[in-house]
């Protein structure tokens, strides 16, 4: 009965954590080649600040990924479910808790108001969700669910963003004037 329970509410979600699985997993791959190219026109840069704004970038991508693959596994209990979501949820607030302090030390680069939104608030609020639809999937199991499929693309949208943020902001701030 329970194999049932579990199977049959996490079945439902298959084709969106494939979706989101796969996007996360393209992106992971496109931010290493477009770091490596930064990087070959650019020169040397600052750890801390890639630290800050571009090793988040991957680590919500492969947050995407890893629960996209969790949620498509065929779990007999619910409840393992939501220890790993739990697990997850934690380890990303604590990881948000962690950018946001780098991103206050580094000095390659003045946040704004939107870098604090993206980078450090947005980041905290959909690993909370995690966190929170993990205490209450065995009670609430739909809203729980629709709750973690939000987090999960909110992970992957600030991941986008914050990807094109970091291009953006190299091509027009960092890369040299070519001349003629």
């Amino acid at each position: 009965m329970a194999q049932d329970l579990a199977h049959a509410a996490l079945a439902e979600w298959g084709s969106f954590y494939v979706i989101t699985g796969s996007a996360a997993a393209a992106l992971t791959g496109l931010q290493f080649v477009v770091m490596a190219l930064v990087a070959e026109a650019r020169g040397r840069s600052d750890s801390s600040s890639i630290n800050a704004f571009g090793t988040p970038t991957i680590v919500h991508f492969s947050a995407v990924l890893l629960m996209s693959a969790t949620l498509s596994a065929p779990w007999r209990m619910l409840s393992s479910v939501a220890y790993l979501l739990g697990a997850y949820g934690t380890a990303g607030v604590v990881y948000a808790s962690i950018v946001t302090q780098r991103a206050k030390r580094q000095v390659g680069y003045q946040p704004v108001l939107e870098d604090w939104v993206w980078h450090s608030a947005l980041p905290f609020v959909a690993y909370t969700m995690l966190v929170v639809s993990a205490f209450v999937l065995l009670q609430y199991e739909t809203t729980a669910m629709f709750t973690i499929g939000a987090a999960v693309l909110l992970l992957l949208f600030i991941g986008i963003h914050n990807a094109w943020d970091t291009v953006t902001y190299i091509v027009v701030e960092r890369l040299p004037e070519r001349e003629g």
